[in-house]
């Protein structure tokens, strides 16, 4: 193993002495110093999972969650040097934490503040505006062969729990009272200017945007999904400012 491996691995696993070959030009003990400089590491990275994923840690408690990131930091080095990417496995980890199935709508939640950061920092792309979109609607012989593209910050979640009322919750006065907390939702993530925004949506219209974003023709969409309210869905994908364009290039 090269010394910077040796280095990288001792950072993250603390059952691993002080890396040979480290000195220091004040003379302090080298595995006291690099010690130190392994605590601060660890602990930016627990920090840095606290501020992207704040309602896991609401839901589970700062000890809870601290212990519980600690732990995750050990086996899950970042590879990335930008700290707003680090963590995307955390769901999964909390999916196999066993300390954590008794809140068993965790790991979901996870998944979706993973997917509310990923959201803000998608690329930028501008929306069609409502007239061309409604001017393209408008023309029933286009419609059939019509695929829709949606913005890069546009994501979906399914879960068996009330991932969206459960979020919501934790946005305001953090409790649970009066949620069905195993009601199945269907989570829409966009960004909408720079405000990242959360939806409840039909089952039907969570099939229905994930075929258009695996670009099926709008008829595909359609077809492929459980019924739904089509209107009500395409309003919002509008309002929102999600639609950036049409395949193939329909004529002004």
């Amino acid at each position: 193993m090269s010394t910077q491996a040796a280095f990288s691995a001792a950072l993250f696993d603390t059952d691993l002495p002080c890396p040979d070959g480290l000195c220091s030009v004040n003379g302090a003990d080298p595995a006291s110093r690099f010690a130190v400089y392994r605590n601060n590491v660890q602990s930016s990275l627990i920090n840095a999972l606290a501020d992207s994923y704040p309602v896991v840690m609401q839901l589970v408690g700062d000890e809870f969650f601290r212990a519980m990131a600690g732990i995750f930091v050990q086996s899950h080095p970042p590879h990335s040097p930008l700290m707003s990417d680090y963590g995307r496995e955390l769901a999964d980890f909390i999916s196999e934490f066993e300390p954590a199935a008794c809140v068993p709508y965790l790991a979901d939640i996870a998944r979706l503040e993973r997917l509310r950061t990923q959201a803000y920092h998608a690329a930028d792309v501008l929306p069609l505006s409502q007239e061309r979109i409604a001017a393209v609607f408008a023309d029933a012989d286009a419609l059939n062969e019509l695929r829709i593209g949606l913005h890069p910050s546009l994501h979906l979640l399914d879960s068996n729990f009330a991932v969206v009322d459960i979020w919501a919750a934790h946005q305001h006065d953090a409790t649970l009272a009066g949620i069905d907390l195993n009601h199945a939702q269907h989570a829409l993530i966009l960004r909408n200017g720079l405000e990242v925004e959360v939806f409840a949506v039909e089952l039907g219209a969570s099939q229905f945007i994930r075929q258009l974003k695996a670009g099926l023709s709008l008829t595909q969409a359609l077809e492929s999904a459980e019924a739904f309210d089509l209107s009500q869905t395409l309003a919002l994908l509008i309002s929102r400012q999600v639609i950036t364009h049409f395949h193939p290039k329909v004529s002004s």
